[in-house]
């Protein structure tokens, strides 16, 4: 097969003139050959040289001229340009071995073959040939074009040596399934099973980032579910597999936390690709399983669940190497208030708890809200409808309030300072009570969101309890 066609641009011929010029073969390979083969819009190119790719780079450049940047990586024997909106990334061919304790590969200069025979997967093992005698021209040893009709991922040679070598192919053959919505061929699947105690020598960072992949791609609960059928979720993840399966007593049985969790992130995978919204839509339940009891008069309860897996989140961050900055607090936050819209929309929907709310989230409150419309995975249409109406309510009441007492991220109009000012009082326990109970007031729509009106109402507080101004 030729794709000229496809790859019939400016920067395709300058590589392949450059190469012809060297006397060099010249491939585009990887995953920009698979992505151009299913449209999808690609910025990265990869090209194998049969040869010294990083001076091949290096002609390259200079024959791209000043808008080329070029930055070496002796160590893997691997360059990239920056031209323009465009990465090359550029490889001499090479084979590879390993030794058991590590997936650093040995490596040697090796055929355009011997590359594609290293490749993880026969998707991302096909080339096009730049050189111009042959351009466009599609090398395909491992029916890697017939893989890509069917949407097969499987892997070029024997699964076990491939996931054995570099267990890190595990997680991106599974990461691949989720993003392409192709099906893991079932020897493939079977392999990682059998190699799956492998991803110990995998580095977290590693194993983090391809997580992270996973949970952007459309339908997040493929790629989970997978690392769960294959084993890999309770080594990588041991509190998300706990959340797994159903209990009954008396036959009265609570849901599967697991594939609820997984429902509510694809609910919400719909409508946002926030990253760290989703992950706080798949940790929200992840404290059932600490806190989950019996009780004879009402069944399974999970009491100060949000509490509890909002503690958790930093241990499973921390865990995966994941950021432990604003992001990690962000999921603590939804984890932790991801029952309070739902009470309310079960509930009378008073002023002072929407204005409580909106305190407590702040500017996450639309995101909040978002997670917990997604939270609602009954098969109870009427149940659903309920709290669909409610949930209408309650955003309307936050815009009405927030509007009316500028409540998001409000701090009580006389503070500290001016309390202590007015009474004489030092820093103590009292100035802390006294600020609490005009907060609290204005949550509570006593008074106000006002200097004058919290000022007034302080004098009077302060009265009750017989503190006079200094």
């Amino acid at each position: 097969m030729n794709l000229a066609d496809k790859i019939d641009s400016k920067i395709f011929r300058t590589i392949g003139d450059v190469a012809d010029s060297e006397g060099i073969e010249c491939y585009l390979i990887g995953g920009y050959v698979r992505d151009l083969l299913l449209c999808r819009p690609s910025k990265d190119i990869d090209v194998v040289v049969v040869g010294n790719g990083i001076r091949f780079a290096e002609t390259l450049r200079r024959h791209l001229g000043r808008g080329a940047h070029l930055a070496v990586f002796k160590t893997y024997g691997t360059a990239q340009i920056k031209h323009r909106d465009t990465e090359i990334e550029i490889v001499g061919a090479r084979r590879e071995s390993y030794r058991h304790d590590s997936r650093n590969p040995i490596v040697e200069e090796g055929t355009l073959e011997d590359d594609q025979n290293r490749r993880d997967f026969t998707i991302n093992a096909m080339a096009i040939c730049l050189n111009k005698e042959r351009f466009g021209s599609l090398v395909d040893p491992f029916g890697g074009l017939a893989d890509l009709s069917k949407h097969i991922i499987r892997t070029p040679l024997d699964a076990d040596i491939t996931f054995s070598d570099d267990p890190l192919r595990m997680m991106r053959a599974i990461r691949f399934s989720a993003q392409l919505g192709f099906d893991i061929k079932d020897e493939t699947l079977v392999a990682i099973w059998r190699n799956r105690e492998r991803i110990a020598i995998i580095t977290k960072e590693r194993i983090a980032d391809e997580l992270n992949k996973i949970m952007l791609s459309p339908k997040p609960s493929v790629g989970l579910r997978l690392l769960d059928t294959t084993g890999l979720l309770p080594l990588i993840m041991p509190e998300l597999s706990a959340m797994k399966g159903v209990e009954s007593v008396d036959g009265r049985a609570h849901k599967d936390n697991f594939l609820h969790s997984l429902q509510v992130l694809d609910n919400l995978a719909k409508v946002s690709d926030d990253l760290w919204l989703r992950w706080a839509a798949l940790l929200h339940d992840i404290g059932k399983p600490k806190t989950k009891r019996w009780e004879e008069a009402r069944g399974w309860t999970f009491h100060n669940h949000n509490y509890v897996g909002s503690k958790m989140v930093k241990r499973i961050f921390e865990n995966l190497k994941l950021p432990l900055g604003e992001q990690m607090k962000f999921v603590q936050k939804m984890v932790l208030l991801h029952m309070r819209p739902i009470v309310l929309s079960e509930d009378i929907v008073t002023d002072s708890a929407v204005r409580r709310l909106l305190f407590d989230a702040g500017d996450d409150i639309d995101h909040l809200m978002m997670l917990c419309q997604c939270d609602i995975t009954s098969n109870n249409l009427k149940k659903v409808k309920r709290f669909s109406e409610n949930f209408e309510l309650v955003r309307r009441k936050l815009v009405e309030l927030e509007e009316k007492d500028r409540i998001r991220n409000f701090q009580p109009p006389v503070d500290g300072t001016e309390i202590m000012s007015v009474f004489g009082l030092p820093p103590c326990s009292l100035v802390g009570e006294l600020k609490t109970q005009i907060k609290d007031a204005i949550l509570d729509g006593i008074i106000p969101n006002s200097h004058d009106e919290a000022f007034r109402f302080l004098l009077e507080i302060a009265e009750k309890q017989g503190i006079k101004p200094a």
